[in-house]
């Protein structure tokens, strides 16, 4: 199973359930940011991927990508860019890009809507229990300029000037590869809360708040 370093910038993503609605199916897990190994408060949630089991050996599968740690790069395409976004819906729309994914490529993070927004990339997003509940464009948005913005911070004067450059001390790391059931995220959670998780307190589930230069109120997500 994937762990996270303790060096440099890392978002772990630990997949909790995959649901079905109607005839899609999607991955649900949690995220949050460490830095150097200390978890920062505020840049948590969920994030919503495509179904299991993992699978980088082909290109295009549909399936979520394979646990294990992935270096960042700033996203140079004609939908999605780390440097130069739109605002709201208007691409390019902000996201940033998974490397050494072997076969599959264009595997981003990026704002996610509706049940998913996914044939292989990691959307962020509020809390999300079961398959009735749907991810906001505008929210996720949110979520992913965060994180834009948290590695900008770290990286200082390292973080790469264009798009289609690794950023360095920066990568995510994934963990789990759950089946699908019924269950919610909160129980499968709870099923879990003998074992402590990195980050994770209690229940196991993260603190859910993004930030944009200011903090939002929990009650408010």
């Amino acid at each position: 199973m994937a762990a996270i370093s303790g060096t440099g910038w890392e978002l772990l993503i630990s997949r909790q359930v995959e649901h079905t609605g109607g005839t899609r199916r999607r991955t649900v897990g949690t995220y949050k940011v460490f830095h150097n190994g200390t978890a920062v408060t505020g840049l948590s949630g969920f994030v919503c991927e495509s179904r299991g089991p993992g699978d980088n050996s082909k290109e295009d599968n549909g399936r979520r990508i394979e646990p294990g740690t992935y270096p960042l790069a700033t996203q140079a395409g004609g939908k999605y860019v780390t440097i130069g976004y739109t605002g709201g819906k208007t691409p390019p729309k902000p996201g940033l890009e998974l490397l050494k994914t072997n076969k599959r490529t264009e595997i981003l993070i990026h704002p996610g809507v509706n049940f998913l927004s996914s044939v292989g990339c990691i959307n962020p997003t509020k809390k999300v229990s079961g398959p009735l509940s749907d991810m906001d464009f505008t929210e996720s948005r949110t979520r992913v300029i965060a994180l834009i913005d948290d590695l900008k911070t770290f990286a200082g004067g390292g973080f790469p000037k264009s798009n289609g450059k690794r950023i360095p001390n920066a990568s995510v790391v994934v963990e789990g590869e759950p089946v699908l059931s019924t269950e919610s995220v909160e129980s499968v959670s709870r099923s879990r809360c003998g074992r402590s998780e990195q980050g994770f307190a209690g229940s196991g589930l993260p603190e859910i708040r993004a930030e944009t230069g200011k903090r939002f109120q929990a009650n408010n997500l």
